[in-house]
């Protein structure tokens, strides 16, 4: 591709993706993809550590997932998308770190411990999901990368995989750059409920939803809770909806909303109307990309075909250095 950097990121093809994930990911990656060689997959085994029991929708969520990246902007031209279950390598790169990684490390991973008291209506006592950290190290190292996107949350994943490759290294050799995080700036994209938008608990806008879907999920979005009649002047700060004008709205339209919320002059009514109207203008050429890439039977597996190749064939000369280094 001809950039001196590379980095590699990917996601589980768990559902639909949402605003938060455009916020939060994609944006961020359709700017990486300009600058560096960049790799981003769909991380279909990872999917397995918790779906482990219904496996109906993977190959479905799969394509739709490639749809949402296309749409929001990336470039197959530009980037390498692939599946990372057609890149066996993975796997085999992910058994050879687990035999020098501690048991030990993979307990105290905070994410570990989160989602074992958090979802309940799974059975998270599988060893995939213990050992899902080292199947994270593998898909970063194999492409070794200088640095990798991440938010917060993913900081405890970053520092294990740097402490694999630095163990790699001290036994065989050096081969495994340790990758630094390339922390994404926060974007707050709150759900519709004023929790967390996420996939689980149904609260988001998608990135495929049709404008009428959107308009009636907007109608019932929560505002500021302490506002009950339109001359209550509002607070901007709590308001369940600012959020999203701060992502959407000129800085002047912005200031307008603000000053109109607290002075009781703006409804929240109206609020919603001026967050429709630009997030149609946003999501309409995303959902024209989508559309146009959904018109074209067999695209997308046309782009994971050819990014599976480009994907294995450096997953190869990677494995065929670890190896050596291994006396394997």
């Amino acid at each position: 591709m001809g950039k001196e950097l590379r980095t590699v990121s990917g996601m589980r093809p768990t559902g639909p993706l949402h605003l938060g994930h455009y916020f939060g990911v994609l944006k961020n990656w359709v700017e990486l993809q300009n600058r560096e060689e960049a790799y981003f997959f769909v991380a279909d085994w990872h999917a397995l550590t918790s779906d482990y029991a219904d496996t109906s929708r993977i190959r479905h969520n799969i394509a739709e997932m490639v749809k949402d990246w296309v749409g929001a902007g990336l470039v197959p031209e530009k980037c390498v998308i692939f599946r990372q279950s057609a890149v066996k390598e993975h796997g085999e790169l992910s058994l050879l770190l687990s035999m020098i990684t501690p048991v030990s490390w993979l307990e105290r991973n905070p994410t570990y411990k989160e989602q074992q008291q958090q979802i309940c209506n799974k059975d998270l006592g599988n060893a995939g999901f213990l050992c899902y950290p080292v199947l994270m190290a593998a898909d970063i190292l194999m492409y070794r990368p200088h640095g990798v996107p991440v938010g917060e949350d993913q900081l405890p994943h970053m520092e294990l995989t740097r402490e694999i490759a630095r163990r790699f290294n001290y036994f065989y050799g050096d081969l495994f750059p340790e990758p630094q995080a390339m922390l994404t700036p926060a974007a707050k994209c709150p759900g519709l409920d004023g929790r967390k938008m996420s996939k689980s608990y149904n609260n988001g806008i998608f990135l495929s939803d049709d404008f009428a879907c959107i308009q009636e999920k907007v109608r019932g979005m929560f505002t500021d809770k302490a506002r009950l009649r339109k001359s209550d002047p509002g607070n901007p700060n709590v308001c369940n909806l600012f959020p999203y004008h701060a992502l959407l709205s000129s800085p002047e339209e912005k200031a307008e909303i603000r000053q109109g919320c607290t002075s009781a002059q703006l409804g929240c009514v109206d609020c919603k109307k001026i967050f429709l109207k630009n997030l149609e203008a946003f999501l309409t050429p995303l959902q024209e990309r989508r559309a146009a890439l959904d018109a074209r039977p067999g695209a997308v597996e046309e782009i994971l075909a050819t990014g599976n190749e480009t994907a294995r064939a450096f997953a190869m000369s990677t494995m065929s250095l670890a190896r050596e280094k291994m006396g394997l």
